[in-house]
Order: C-alpha cells, then structure tokens, then sequence
C-alpha cells in the first residue's frame, strides 16, 4: 500500500458509517474501520482522534460558516433575519450529503454517548451565535433567543429534511420553519397542511 492514499478521510468516515449501521457504534473498532477502508489503524488516527470524530468532524467548520454568514448579514437586518442569511448558508453545505446525513442520525439516535455529543455541539453552536449577535450589537436576551431559534430551527428543518419521504431542499424546510414560528410568535396559527 502506497504511502498516500486519495480520499483517506471520505474512505474512512464511509467505512465508519457503514460498520455503525450494520454493528452498533459500540461494537465497532478502530481497526475494523481502517481494514474497511483499506487502511491501517495509524493512518486513521492521522485523521480522527477516536471512532466518534468520524461523525462530528465537521462541526467546528459548520460552526465557523453559520457564524461569518450571520456576522456578514447586512448591519441593517434584523437579528432574525441575519440568522435567517445563517441558516441559509449552512443548509447549501448539506444538500449533497442527504445519505450521509440520514445515516449518521440514525447512529446517533441509537447511542446515548453520541446524542449527548451531538447536543453539546448544538449548544456550542448557540453560544457561537450568541456571541456573533452580540458583536453585532444585539442586547441581550434577544442574542442569546435568536441564537436558541436558528439552532431550534435548524434541528427541525434537518430531522424534517432527513425522513425518508422528504426530497425538499434542506434550505426550503429551513425558511418554512422559521416563517412557522414568526407566524406562532406573531400569535397566528401554522397551518393545518404542516401540523
């Protein structure tokens, strides 16, 4: 085997992913995931630093792009609104990943390690988002509630997006989200086609 394999870290997650859907993320090992993917246990850790990075190596560049997109909303938009432009631009990362995406929940949603991990990644989502609103002169705590609302919607949108009948873009399920709520939080009601 070579010294430098092409699509190491793509080979690696898709390994990972499918060992966790056939076994149980607890019953998988490192080393299987590697010989999966046709690599040695080193060569992963070059690029994980443990079998649950796999399914949140991304979240710090997630973080990074929802955050610079609500900070260069324009200074005249509303908080919503500026997180709306968030919402936005994170959605368009994940529309050609809808399979990845549905099976990674799927193995999240199974294991009680990881849905704990992925709650402590929403949150620090929020608190990046808190701090981005705040930087743009939004009081609190109405920082600190937009933020909690574009994460909430977020999360709604995706597990929208993810079902298995569901072809929308997760980008339309996003917006209709949070015209729900501005509609709930204006005191109207959501519609009967969405409840």
């Amino acid at each position: 085997m070579g010294r430098w394999e092409p699509n190491t870290r793509e080979r690696l997650a898709k390994a990972a992913l499918d060992l966790y859907g056939e076994r149980g993320y607890e019953q998988t090992t490192v080393a299987e995931i590697a010989r999966t993917a046709g690599l040695t246990e080193r060569t992963f850790f070059r690029h994980y630093a443990d079998k649950r990075e796999v399914l949140f190596s991304g979240a710090v560049e997630l973080e990074q792009m929802f955050t610079q997109a609500v900070a260069d909303a324009p200074p005249s938009a509303a908080p919503i609104d500026a997180m709306a432009a968030g919402l936005d631009a994170v959605c368009a990362v994940f529309e050609e990943r809808r399979d990845f995406a549905r099976k990674r929940h799927a193995v999240i949603s199974a294991t009680a390690e990881l849905r704990e991990r992925e709650l402590i990644k929403l949150a620090s989502l929020a608190a990046a988002l808190t701090g981005t609103l705040r930087r743009r002169g939004v009081p609190e705590p109405a920082a600190s509630l937009t933020a909690e609302t574009g994460v909430a919607v977020f999360k709604v949108a995706f597990e929208r997006w993810i079902t298995a009948d569901e072809t929308r873009p997760l980008a339309l399920l996003a917006r209709e989200s949070l015209d729900d709520l501005r509609s709930v939080a204006m005191g109207g009601n959501v519609p009967m086609s969405e409840v």
